[in-house]
């Protein structure tokens, strides 16, 4: 799996929206691909002018993450639909857990490559939905130095407080459907707590190390 932080973050590094700096009208009111282009705009000129992130600065990126970031990221959806079937068995005290240990394992999973951002551009696709849609998806295309583009897709839902990200496409692989087996299986194992407490150890882990960049998922 492709770095998920990284990829978000370097969506949209391209002249028409690097260096612009135009009062945005509030989420609730952005169309689903205006919001992904303004998140990637404001990560990638946070990454570009700040040596502390660059130089992996854990406070500073974390702080870029959870204030410019996961504000638009549905954490509980995603969550929800990782977990499948066993999210409706589990009690209300063991989603919210679950919710916050997957979400606290992508940031430290991801977090590290905030800093390795370079020169990455982006082409964002034609969005295919009428205005009536509240599940899109947010079609782009990452353009690296070396190699081919890499197809990165964002499927959005709509709720009161506007248009959320809850799930992405990297190389044709969705990143719910990525950490969907691992949940199954280790639940299958040792069940909802047993998922919990892997994934609480593991993000234990993580903050204990200097940030990097990402592997694989844990």
């Amino acid at each position: 799996m492709k770095p998920f932080m990284h990829l978000i973050a370097a969506a949209a590094v391209t002249a028409a929206f690097s260096t612009s700096v135009i009062a945005q009208p509030a989420a609730s009111a952005e169309a689903p691909d205006v919001l992904v282009k303004r998140i990637s705009a404001e990560v990638i000129d946070s990454v570009k002018n700040d040596k502390a992130i660059q130089s992996g600065d854990r406070s500073k990126i974390m702080g870029l993450v959870n204030t410019k970031i996961l504000p638009y990221v549905d954490a509980e959806k995603m969550t929800q639909q990782a977990a499948g079937r066993h999210w409706r068995t589990a009690t209300p005290d063991q989603q919210k857990r679950l919710t916050t240990e997957f979400r606290n394992l992508l940031v430290y999973t991801y977090s590290g490559a905030l800093s390795t951002i370079k020169n990455e551009t982006v082409e964002f696709k034609p969005m295919r939905a009428a205005a009536t849609d509240t599940d899109v998806e947010v079609r782009s295309q990452v353009n690296v130095a070396r190699g081919e583009p890499i197809t990165l897709n964002y499927r959005l839902a709509k709720g009161s407080n506007g248009w959320k990200i809850y799930d992405v496409n990297i190389l044709g692989a969705w990143l719910v459907e990525t950490y969907k087996s691992t949940f199954n299986s280790e639940i299958s194992k040792t069940g909802v707590d047993g998922l919990i407490k892997r994934l609480a150890d593991r993000n234990a882990q993580l903050a204990s190390k200097p940030l990097a960049a990402p592997a694989t998922n844990g």
